[in-house]
């Protein structure tokens, strides 16, 4: 019995249960809830998004940013307070940023997790936001566009990510340029109601859909 139990999370089949440095958190929104498993090999983003969940800095605020076929962006501490028709004054987020942590296995398929963060003009060094996240919606690629993706951004895919990408699909043109550091491993569903809520002004839900609260599992 321990050896097979050993044989299924040595081909993955287990994977987040024999993992315990990947931990889950469940993401409670007004429109259901969707949980995450952040990974082993973004630390960085993996401690400061624990840090912020135990210091309830979620807690009530609003996806502010939603663009169907793409993806759902919160963590702006300003929309705690605000309105669905006003927009935030500043960027509504800690004093600090991280350090890029891309990974070539983690890609922006449908339901990556990743930082959000300023362009490249004022951000060289891609460095991600303290706070604001986005979880990937995204769309499927047939292959020619996948290997156009590949030659502008100087990319190559395995098979596996290739056919992710082709199947299940997402935002390949982020790869590399924003950290991805967890993916969805429940309510994709819901995901997919929050992309498709009608927008106004800078992408934001004309509907007031807010983070309830992020626990640990």
């Amino acid at each position: 019995m321990k050896k097979q139990l050993f044989f299924f999370c040595f081909l993955g089949l287990a994977l987040t249960a024999c993992t315990s440095k990947s931990p889950t958190y469940t993401i409670e929104t007004s429109l259901g809830n969707i949980k995450v498993r952040l990974y082993e090999k973004t630390p960085l983003h993996r401690e400061n998004f624990e840090k912020l969940v135990g210091e309830h800095y979620y807690d009530s605020l609003q996806f502010h940013r939603v663009i169907q076929h793409f993806m759902i962006q919160a963590g702006n501490a300003e929309t705690r307070n605000l309105a669905p028709e006003e927009l935030p004054l500043g960027s509504g987020e800690p004093d600090y940023t991280i350090p890029p942590e891309f990974v070539t296995e983690y890609i922006h398929k449908k339901g990556a997790l990743a930082a959000a963060r300023t362009g490249d003009d004022l951000n060289p060094e891609k460095r991600s936001s303290g706070s604001q996240f986005y979880i990937v919606q995204g769309r499927t690629f047939t292959p020619d566009e996948l290997s156009d993706v590949e030659a502008q951004n100087h990319k190559s895919y395995d098979a596996f990510q290739r056919k992710t990408y082709l199947t299940l699909g997402g935002a390949p043109f982020l790869d590399g340029n924003y950290t991805v550091f967890g993916e969805v491993v429940e309510g994709l569903d819901v995901v997919d109601k929050i992309a498709a809520l009608p927008t106004g002004s800078k992408d934001w839900p004309l509907k007031d859909i807010r983070i309830i609260r992020i626990v640990k599992d």
